[in-house]
C-alpha cells in the first residue's frame, strides 16, 4: 500500500472521529470503504480542505503544484487574519502546463522551491499534492527531500490530490503532515505551566484576538494556534503544551488525539461563541492546566475574569434582547457552528428555526439536542428550494449561513447574514457575542428589505412570482428529519 493510501486509511480509522464512533468494532476495522461519488468533492475537494486548515500559518510559502487553476480557487478562500508575517497572502503556484503533463513536473517543483527560497527565505515551504501531478506520478516526497538538503529550509510534502475525497478529509490529511513532518521538530526557549494549544481555529476575522487577551489577563500562553495566526516553529514545538482546547473537532481532531497520545498532552472541545460556552470553556482550560501542575489558584482569577466579562456582556446585549426575542433563525451552517452558534442565538432570545447537520459529528448533535430539546429540527440536507420555502412561509425571519447560500435569502427577499469563513465580523469572545447581536440586529432593522418586497412596477399588485410559484410544497416536501427520525439518526 503506497504512503498517502495508508495515510488515508488511518484517517478513515481514526478513533476520535465521530462517525466511526457510532460503527460496531467489525464496521470499524472495515474503516471508511465506501467508494467516492462524482460530484462528492462539490463542497470543496481535499486539496481545498488541506490549503484551508494550514494556510493561516503566516510565515510559510505555500506552494501548489499543479495547474494555475488550483490555487486561484484556493487563494485567500478564509478571511484569516495575521499579527505579523503576510507571507501567507501570496499565492504560489508551479502552474503545470502540457510539457509537464507529458514529461513529468518534478525538475519545475524543485525549481520553484529554489526561487522561492532565494527570494523570500521562508522558514519552511509546503508543498500542496494536487490531482494532476499525484497522476502522472510526480514524488513530491522526494523532490521536498531533496529541496530541504540542498537549500537548509524544511520543505513539507502536503499529500492531498482532490480526488481522494471531500475536503473534511483534506484537513485531517493536512493535519497528518504536520504530526509526521513539524510537530516535535523544534524546541521553544522556555515552557511554562500555564501553556497551551489551541487546535481548529483559524482567527478567521481575528477572532482569536477577542479571546488573546482574556488568557493573557490570566497569565496562560498559547504556545501554538494550529493554525490561525500561527509561524512555523510555534507549529513545531506545539508538543510542549500542558494542554489544549479543540475548536473543530471536524476538522483536526486527529491532531489533537495523536498529541495526546504521543506527548500526553490532554485536550478538550470547547467554543469560543456564546457567552455561556466562552465560560465553559475558560474554565476547562483552567482545569487541565491546574491537573498538570499549574496553581491552584488560576481557577479562582479565572472565575473573577468569567464574572466580569459576563456581566459587561449582558448588559451590553440586552437593548438588543427586546428586538430580537421571538425571531426565528435558520442555521445553514455545520461543524462546531451548528450547535456553538445556537447556544449563541439562544442567548440572545431568538428561536432556532433549524439547523443543518451536515458537518456535524455524533457529539455535535447530541449537543444541538441538548440545547434546543427533543423537537430540535435538524437537516442532513437542506436544498436550496426548502431554504427558500422556510425562509418565504415565515418559518424564519433571517438565515445564517455561507456565502453560497446567500442568494437563496436574497431572492426570497429575506435577511442574510453570513457566519461562515468569509465573514468580516469576529463572532467569537464576550465582545464577539455583543458584535454578532449587534449585527443580526442591523440586519434585522435595515430598510431595504421592505423596499425590495414592493412588486416592481411592471409586475402586477399581487401577483405570485415566478419563484413562488416554482417553489410548491407538493412538489417539494420538507426534507427535515421529525423529532422521532432524527432520534433513531442520532442514536
Amino acid at each position: 500500500m503506497s504512503s498517502l493510501n495508508q495515510t488515508i486509511q488511518d484517517v478513515f480509522n481514526e478513533p476520535g472521529c465521530g462517525k466511526n464512533q457510532a460503527k460496531s468494532e467489525k464496521e470499524r476495522k472495515k474503516g471508511c470503504t465506501k467508494q467516492l461519488q462524482p460530484g462528492g468533492a462539490a463542497g470543496g475537494c481535499a486539496f481545498d480542505g488541506a490549503k484551508i486548515a494550514l494556510q493561516p500559518i503566516t510565515d510559510v510559502a505555500h506552494l501548489v503544484h499543479g495547474p494555475i487553476a488550483c490555487e486561484g480557487n484556493s487563494w485567500d478562500n478564509r478571511g484569516a487574519k495575521s499579527s505579523g508575517s503576510s507571507l501567507y497572502r501570496t499565492g504560489f503556484t508551479t502552474d503545470m502546463t502540457e510539457n509537464d503533463i507529458v514529461f513529468g513536473g518534478e525538475k519545475h517543483l524543485f525549481k520553484a522551491i529554489r526561487e522561492i527560497v532565494e527570494k523570500y527565505a521562508p522558514p519552511a515551504v509546503f508543498v500542496y499534492q494536487t490531482c494532476v501531478p499525484a497522476m502522472i506520478g510526480d514524488d513530491i516526497d522526494a523532490v521536498c527531500k531533496a529541496a530541504s538538503a540542498k537549500f537548509e529550509t524544511p520543505c513539507i510534502p502536503i499529500q492531498s490530490p482532490g480526488f481522494v475525497g471531500p475536503k473534511n478529509l483534506g484537513n485531517k490529511l493536512a493535519g497528518e503532515a504536520m504530526l509526521k513532518h513539524v510537530i516535535g521538530t523544534e524546541e521553544p526557549e522556555h515552557t511554562t505551566p500555564y501553556d497551551i494549544n489551541i487546535i481548529g481555529e483559524y482567527n478567521l476575522a481575528g477572532e482569536l484576538w477577542q479571546v488573546k487577551p482574556l488568557l493573557d489577563e490570566l497569565g496562560i500562553r498559547i504556545l501554538s494556534c494550529i493554525s490561525g495566526n500561527a509561524k512555523y516553529k510555534e507549529v513545531a514545538w506545539s508538543h510542549r503544551a500542558k494542554a489544549a482546547m479543540m475548536v473543530c473537532s471536524k476538522a483536526m481532531i486527529n491532531v489533537a488525539r495523536k498529541m495526546e497520545e504521543r506527548y500526553e498532552i490532554p485536550f478538550f472541545e470547547g467554543s469560543f461563541y456564546g457567552i455561556g460556552d466562552m465560560s465553559d470553556s475558560l474554565r476547562e482550560i483552567a482545569r487541565l492546566l491546574i491537573e498538570r501542575g499549574a496553581d491552584p489558584e488560576l481557577m479562582d482569577r479565572t472565575e473573577a475574569v468569567i464574572a466580569r466579562e459576563e456581566m459587561r456582556a449582558w448588559a451590553a446585549i440586552e437593548p438588543y434582547r427586546q428586538r430580537l426575542t421571538g425571531k426565528k433563525v435558520l442555521l445553514v451552517t455545520g461543524g462546531v457552528k451548528s450547535w456553538s452558534v445556537v447556544a449563541a442565538l439562544q442567548e440572545a432570545g431568538m428561536e432556532i428555526a433549524g439547523t443543518s447537520i451536515k458537518k456535524s459529528t455524533k457529539e455535535d448533535k447530541e449537543k444541538i439536542k441538548k440545547l434546543m430539546g427533543d423537537d430540535a429540527h435538524m437537516f442532513d440536507d437542506l436544498t436550496p428550494c426548502e431554504m427558500y420555502r422556510k425562509l418565504k412561509t415565515a418559518e424564519a425571519d433571517i438565515m445564517l449561513s455561507g456565502g453560497r447560500s446567500q442568494f437563496v435569502a436574497l431572492k426570497a427577499t429575506m435577511p442574510w447574514m453570513d457566519i461562515n469563513q468569509e465573514r468580516h465580523a469576529a463572532c467569537a469572545g464576550y465582545h464577539g457575542m455583543v458584535e454578532m447581536v449587534k449585527e443580526i440586529d442591523r440586519t434585522l432593522s435595515n430598510p431595504v428589505w421592505q423596499e425590495v418586497r414592493r412588486p416592481a412596477p411592471w409586475e402586477r399588485a399581487g401577483a405570485a412570482s415566478w419563484m413562488d410559484r416554482a417553489i410548491d410544497e407538493d412538489s417539494f416536501p420538507a426534507t427535515a428529519t421529525g423529532p422521532t427520525d432524527q432520534g433513531k439518526e442520532a442514536a
